[in-house]
């Protein structure tokens, strides 16, 4: 697997696939993911938890009961457990699929025919606290990608909401970007990013709907700007003109045809 390659798309935003291609595909699956390589993201976005034997799975929810055939919380439950629940009946397109492991997703984008940019959300707050960034740091560095010589060149972007898992990341891990996710310029445009030494800010789209100035000051301070989750024309315009560095959507496709049209 390769780990080098800068990731960008000059002139325009990058698009990471929201939990993979998530419209189309039931989200976090591997279905979803290689159908967001296969319509050219340039990013992939998941969400990770711990297992009950501390495995690293790609699920968004405290619970498994919204995207699962089963019940039950994902931190009380091992991964043999969840590798017997189905993760994609519940969709639209009524593709069966298994729990989805980070490791699994980290192979998938690595070896990938191009580069492309991982970037992976810890939640919080968890039963097991810090131990979530603890083992995201150990699997990044397995896979070698935990130091890269510098932010542009990095395969993997750490994203949270939780100021204290964005400063465990950038203490043990400086080379890595990182980006303080937020739904209010009072978090994003204070002093939040600058104290954890965050190297992006992640609003909402109806954040920066309000607060369009965010982009200009987080460039002046040095930062990008990774908005989510883009799915209408407009704010797609909003942010090219903005000057948003990454777009995280649920229809990967539709986002990058319309980038195609914005001068």
């Amino acid at each position: 697997m390769t780990n080098g390659g800068q990731v960008s798309r000059s002139g325009t935003p990058a698009v990471v696939a929201h939990r993979g291609a998530s419209a189309d595909r039931p989200e976090h699956t591997l279905a979803a993911y290689e159908l967001a390589l296969a319509q050219g993201a340039d990013g992939l976005e998941c969400d990770v938890r711990l297992t009950a034997d501390h495995e690293l799975v790609c699920i968004h929810d405290r619970t498994v009961d919204r995207t699962s055939d089963g019940t039950g919380i994902v931190s009380e439950m091992t991964l043999a457990q969840l590798r017997e629940l189905d993760f994609g009946t519940w969709h639209a397109s009524g593709t069966s699929a298994q729990v989805l492991t980070l490791r699994e997703l980290l192979t998938l984008t690595l070896d990938w025919r191009r580069p492309v940019r991982l970037f992976i959300e810890t939640k919080h707050p968890v039963r097991f606290g810090s131990l979530v960034e603890q083992k995201l740091l150990a699997a990044l560095q397995e896979f070698g990608v935990a130091g890269p010589p510098s932010a542009d060149h990095s395969r993997a972007v750490v994203i949270s909401f939780s100021s204290a898992g964005v400063w465990r990341i950038r203490r043990h891990a400086p080379m890595l970007p990182t980006i303080l996710l937020g739904d209010t310029a009072r978090v994003l445009g204070g002093s939040a990013a600058t104290a954890v030494g965050a190297t992006g800010i992640g609003p909402s789209v109806e954040t920066l709907r309000l607060h369009p100035d965010l982009v200009d000051r987080a460039a002046a301070a040095g930062r990008v700007t990774y908005c989510w989750t883009v799915d209408e024309q407009p704010d797609v315009q909003l942010c090219a003109d903005l000057g948003v560095r990454w777009i995280a959507t649920n229809h990967p496709q539709k986002v990058r045809e319309w980038l195609v049209t914005v001068a």
